[in-house]
């Protein structure tokens, strides 16, 4: 019994996947912060990559922010 109790403590599998999902939370809250951020840095790239302007106004964060607004 007692070597069952002791193999049930060192065993760390789920250290893993506890790590995982934490990073995880950590990477949306981070993206949820600074999404206006994120938007216009991928707005200005998409710009200097592409001539159209009819690619980036797809992408308008003013927009995106109306339309995903939390109540």
């Amino acid at each position: 019994m007692n070597k069952l109790v002791r193999s049930f403590l060192s065993e760390e599998d789920g250290l893993g996947t506890v790590e995982i999902v934490v990073i995880i939370a950590v990477l949306v809250g981070i993206a949820l912060i600074f999404r206006d951020a994120i938007i216009k840095f991928v707005t200005d790239i998409m710009k200097s990559i592409f001539a159209s302007d009819s690619i980036t106004n797809d992408v308008n964060s003013q927009l995106i922010r109306q339309s995903n607004q939390i109540n």
